[in-house]
């Protein structure tokens, strides 16, 4: 889906009050790839995701996109959302009802002038909605209306696609499905997307770029690695610390049905799904998989060992616990352990350590 880049991403910087929650956001979004909303519930992800596309009208600031502002109330500039050329999925897919899954793709497809940069059959087939053209909305599954929702909203040619969790109301089938189109059209796809999840899973897998949120508040962003291994998050956001690392599948073990993963820091091993020799594939450690000890340990039940140096340690949220970040040959990890380990294995900055990681915490 070609697109003429902009130089620029979107920006935003919007304060208002939605019930009891006071939301104030300064936003910087790269004009390429896929940036995640990430925070608890009630952080304000939604509200900031609705602000950005123009239907949060009681938010003031300034909202710009490239070269364009959409959204200036010092200026009193405010473009309407239906003006905004963006293609946004809800929670709950809204597609016309009296139309068939054709018709819905075909309205948008439409209004756009049919333009042949859009793939309408790729798109079609990737998100496996073919055999769906001819029935009725009404009677489709959850999952089936989210993947017509997700090749409507691509096949209105738009510049921004917003994805409001579109996964979490589906069960765990059609979110695994869906989830893999989502993987390979975040491959391919050429115009930026902001999407909005609690799931740290989901984000691991999807984005580029990472905003966290809490009450209301961006209390970090940037690169999805650099973000997430930061040892400052508040502790709404500590079951979310941890690394995730791109590596290369480079061997298969049929018989203990496992992956090998190269990486920057070394080789890990990983239950099985579908994968493929030669196939680069993302991997979330989270800080509570990683066990630190002195020396490697063959006879350990963690399949896992990762010669790394300790760069710092900072506190976590429970008195008895810090986080200790790590250099794996210099890809960052992070380990959550308690005080008393640090002091038992004597570790200070500097020190090398090898972080054990059970393969089975790797088969989210």
């Amino acid at each position: 889906m070609p697109v003429t880049e902009s130089p620029r991403g979107l920006d935003a910087r919007l304060a208002w009050r939605r019930g009891e929650l006071a939301l104030d956001v300064d936003l910087a979004l790269p004009p390429r790839g896929s940036t995640a909303l990430f925070g608890p519930s009630g952080a304000g992800k939604t509200s900031c995701l609705r602000a950005m596309a123009g239907l949060e009208r009681a938010a003031a600031g300034r909202v710009s996109f490239g070269d364009t502002v959409w959204q200036d109330d010092s200026h009193r500039v405010f473009v309407p959302a239906h003006r905004r050329r963006l293609g946004y999925v809800f929670q709950e897919a809204s597609l016309f009802s009296h139309r068939s899954v054709a018709g819905n793709l075909d309205y948008g497809f439409r209004r756009a002038g049919r333009p042949a940069h859009l793939r309408r059959d790729e798109l079609i087939d990737q998100f496996g909605v073919r055999p769906l053209l001819q029935r009725r909305v009404g009677g489709l599954s959850g999952g089936e209306r989210q993947r017509v929702a997700m090749v409507r909203a691509l096949l209105a040619d738009p510049q921004l696609l917003l994805f409001d969790e579109p996964l979490s109301a589906l069960d765990a089938l059609a979110r695994s499905e869906l989830l893999g189109c989502l993987e390979r059209l975040h491959a391919t796809l050429a115009v930026p997307m902001v999407y909005v999840s609690h799931s740290i899973d989901e984000v691991a897998r999807l984005a580029d770029h990472l905003v966290l949120m809490d009450a209301g508040h961006v209390v970090a962003q940037g690169s999805l690695q650099a973000t997430l291994t930061r040892l400052d998050l508040p502790p709404p956001l500590a079951e979310a610390v941890g690394a995730v690392i791109e590596g290369t599948v480079v061997g298969y073990d049929a018989h203990d049905q496992l992956i090998e993963l190269d990486f920057q820091g070394g080789r890990l091993w990983l239950p099985y799904r579908h994968e493929q020799v030669g196939q680069r594939l993302r991997c979330r450690i989270g800080a509570r998989d990683v066990t630190l000890t002195g020396a490697p340990h063959p006879d350990s039940s963690a399949l896992n060992d990762i010669r790394c140096r300790v760069v710092a340690m900072a506190d976590a949220d429970h008195p008895s616990q810090c986080l200790v970040q790590l250099d794996a040959a210099g890809c960052l990890l992070l380990a959550r352990i308690t005080r008393r380990s640090w002091h038992a294995l004597a570790l200070a900055p500097g020190r090398e350590v090898w972080a054990q990681v059970k393969a089975v915490a790797l088969g989210a």
